[in-house]
């Protein structure tokens, strides 16, 4: 990847739904430039999605909670494959230190965040977990 690359990952990362001629106005190149470049990043793995961004205030009832995680031995891959098919993370992150992993929890009430911790305690290896509810942000995605 070169510097092109970044800068158009970085403007796709703040406005996915940037159109093709946008893009190539901001970058000053052409459209099917900006067309090859993401094909190409599409292609090589680099941009595996696009997703969609929530006003923070758009759901404001909804409960996100971290939970940090110990794995058993060296059972990561498959804890990651099993919490990468739980509806409720929202995001996993690999870690160093006292903890192997950290999940992102998204519910719509308590009730759906006790039965998501629930599903995640029961996956195979997964040896002790830390579940802290996010109250409010201050600087960063939400806040």
């Amino acid at each position: 990847m070169d510097n092109l690359d970044h800068q158009l990952i970085s403007l796709l990362r703040n406005n996915a739904r940037m159109s093709v001629a946008n893009l190539a106005h901001k970058l000053k190149v052409s459209r099917g430039t900006v067309t090859n470049r993401i094909a190409k990043l599409e292609n090589d793995g680099i941009i595996v999605g696009y997703t969609v961004k929530l006003r923070p205030d758009s759901q404001p009832n909804e409960i996100r909670a971290w939970m940090s995680i110990v794995v058993a031995g060296n059972e990561t891959r498959s804890v990651i494959a099993s919490l990468l098919g739980e509806p409720g993370v929202a995001s996993l992150h690999d870690t160093n230190g006292r903890w192997d992993l950290l999940a992102e929890l998204r519910a719509e009430n308590l009730t759906e965040l006790s039965n998501v911790l629930e599903r995640i305690r029961l996956i195979r290896s997964i040896q002790q977990t830390e579940t802290s509810i996010h109250l409010a942000s201050y600087r960063g995605e939400g806040a």
